[in-house]
């Protein structure tokens, strides 16, 4: 999905495509997209239609990125559906394109739905196969993007046992400006794209999030290119909080973010 102020970013489900996984109910509503972030900045304060959580920028090429969270349970009410997307990624936040990949908790009306998908946008976003690669609350999820060449490795670890790989070739216009750890709402589109409703995920820690721009990986706290890291907190068009990232903890490299407004 992009960084819209939501960065680009988390999974562009425009034409959903599939590759042979299950869809998440909710998504039948239309083409979920994630989208590189829609920001306003002020120093390393941030605000996002789409996205919070933390971005860094660094002096060379991202090579890594990687963080670990736990799967939220969303509190679902009322018919109307609503999205949380969760991930870590590459680009999206000054560029737009976004290689991410991460975990959805949304609701088809009072229905929780949670899976996983991968994406690199602007190329459609392909959701995983919920039997091989089952998400539900309360499930440890790390996830990885790293690059080597013009190759792009995808991988994602749950605590129930299974890991998914996904290596991809990407083009010579990805930029590796960037590094984010998001939590998002995407956009759905049919005809038109407009911002999902933010599901009530509650609060979704990370930890263990670092990156790398060829050397060996270090804390989110490391990055501060352009007075990074960026704070992202997620706002309404008229300003109003949607989710609220917490300071970085004492070793720079966790923090959680907490669901205000959908």
């Amino acid at each position: 999905m992009k960084f819209v102020a939501r960065f680009a970013g988390a999974a562009l489900i425009c034409a959903l495509v599939q590759g042979g996984a299950v869809a998440a109910t909710a998504a039948q509503a239309g083409h979920i997209v994630n989208t590189p972030a829609k920001l306003k900045i002020s120093h390393d304060a941030v605000k996002s239609t789409n996205w919070s959580g933390y971005a860094a920028e660094g002096t060379a090429k991202f090579t890594d990125v990687v963080g670990t969270w736990v799967q939220p349970a969303v509190k679902c009410k009322g018919t109307s559906t609503r999205y949380s997307s969760f991930w870590v990624g590459i680009d999206g936040y000054s560029t737009d394109s976004v290689e991410q990949l991460g975990t959805d908790s949304d609701c088809d009306g009072t229905t929780p739905s949670y899976y996983g998908w991968w994406e690199m946008y602007p190329a459609n976003s392909v959701n995983l196969s919920t039997s091989k690669y089952p998400v539900q609350a309360g499930d440890t999820l790390t996830a990885e993007v790293s690059v080597s060449g013009s190759t792009y490795t995808l991988s994602m670890h749950s605590s129930e046992g299974w890991t998914f790989t996904k290596a991809v070739t990407g083009s010579a216009s990805l930029k590796q400006a960037s590094a984010e750890w998001i939590a998002e709402s995407p956009e759905i589109c049919s005809a038109t794209c407009k911002l999902a409703k933010l599901a009530n995920f509650g609060t979704v820690g990370f930890t263990n999030c670092e990156a790398a721009t060829g050397g060996a990986d270090e804390p989110i706290s490391s990055f501060t290119t352009n007075s990074g890291p960026h704070e992202i907190t997620m706002v309404t068009k008229k300003g109003v909080k949607r989710a609220v990232p917490s300071a970085l903890n004492g070793t720079g490299n966790g923090f959680s973010i907490a669901w205000a407004h959908d």
